[in-house]
């Protein structure tokens, strides 16, 4: 198979800290990839290399089937990144911004107008394309910014956390720009601290954590890899947490854990059989129970398993 990018043993020190630790990669062509991790996991050292803005320091990394440091020049011909910070002239209007990056790529004056309005329409900024970017909120800026790294159609498009920093309407509005790239058939590397992000975008999802990747597939995959299902139980009225745990542990040998919401409890549970032999144990025992409902671990649940402890790490690995 042909890969978009492919990764091995890829390294990176910063003096004597090792930043990135020998991670293997491999992207389809068209697929969207999503590096999950928190701050300091090595995500945006990692993008940095593929995108040849950083020389690594072992391994190699193919990307659009060009080594990036062997053929850096060919790599950037590939692809666009778009970084944490938006890249935009805020003393010109949007229109005026993609219209200077495409006419920097050699397109005339007419075919960067074309393109620009074209970009544009498709990203929905039609109504502020005259409006100083400086007046742009952080979606519309956001929005603008992977339109202009678009400019060249690139096969590849690094993400590096597009969305920090914006609120939930302008994430999901850039959640519906990154699926018209992928419509379109370009391959997306994803980094992203935001598991909803990842749930909702990702065809696969590699957990990055302290320079290595701890876990990789696709969403049910990963949550299928931390075990069993949870138990969503709703109190009608507030009960007394250890008279359930009590009974949870004497009956079934399962621990429940309070919400934020003290009518809310999770439960863990290996199998179907034993959340319908809990019900039965808490109805019995005259735990009012409003509504409950049983589902796959949360991406959640599972990026804790993965990066809370280097036990619970090596347990998955």
């Amino acid at each position: 198979m042909s890969y978009a990018i492919e990764v091995n043993d890829l390294r990176k020190s910063f003096n004597e800290n090792e930043v990135v630790k020998g991670i293997h990669l491999r992207i389809k062509k068209g697929e969207l990839f999503a590096l999950l991790g928190p701050n300091g996991a090595g995500k945006t050292t990692t993008i940095d290399m593929l995108s040849t803005l950083l020389k690594p320091d072992g391994g190699t990394a193919l990307v659009a089937g060009y080594d990036v440091v062997e053929h850096a020049k060919e790599v950037r011909k590939k692809i666009s990144l778009t970084g944490q910070f938006v890249a935009l002239d805020e003393g010109l209007t949007g229109m005026q911004n993609i219209i200077m990056i495409a006419r920097l790529h050699g397109y005339t004056s007419k075919e960067a107008r074309a393109i620009a309005e074209q970009l544009i329409q498709s990203f929905a900024l039609s109504d502020a394309k005259d409006r100083m970017v400086r007046n742009y909120s952080g979606g519309m800026r956001r929005r603008l910014d992977i339109a202009s790294g678009i400019v060249t159609q690139p096969e590849i498009i690094f993400l590096d956390e597009p969305t920090t920093g914006l609120d939930p309407q302008s994430r999901k509005g850039v959640w519906e720009v990154v699926r018209t790239l992928l419509k379109q058939g370009t391959t997306v590397l994803l980094t992203t601290q935001y598991l909803e992000e990842a749930d909702q975008l990702a065809d696969r999802i590699a957990v990055i954590d302290n320079g290595s990747i701890v876990s990789e597939g696709t969403p049910h995959q990963l949550k299928a890899s931390v075990g069993g299902k949870t138990l969503a139980i709703r109190l009608a009225e507030q009960t007394d947490e250890a008279t359930i745990n009590r009974l949870l542990a004497n009956h079934h040998h399962l621990t429940g854990f309070q919400g934020n919401d003290p009518l809310d409890y999770n439960i863990p549970v290996q199998e179907a059989i034993l959340a319908s032999q809990a019900i039965h144990t808490l109805v019995s025992n005259k735990v009012p129970i409003d509504y409950f409902s049983l589902s796959e671990p949360s991406l959640d649940e599972v990026f804790m398993a993965l990066t809370s402890s280097k036990e619970k790490k090596e347990v998955v690995q």
